[in-house]
């Protein structure tokens, strides 16, 4: 009567094992598709003021051609 539980930690087990990888698959998949691993909390002000940062930096690095 006291190992009734064994039969519990099966299942538990498998249940634990499949979100472990669903969690990794996401990871993989979003890592391959964007080239990088996603920020946690990135909404779509954050994903506007990156755009715009990165169009700054493109802009500064670029060479002036008025001189």
């Amino acid at each position: 009567m006291g190992l009734v539980w064994l039969q519990a930690m099966l299942p538990m087990g498998i249940i634990a094992g499949m979100l472990c990888i669903m969690g990794n698959a996401q990871y993989y998949i979003h890592k391959s598709a964007h080239g990088r691993p996603k920020h946690i909390g990135n909404d779509v002000w954050d994903v506007a003021m990156e755009k715009r940062d990165k169009k700054i930096m493109e802009i500064i690095s670029s060479p002036s051609t008025s001189s």
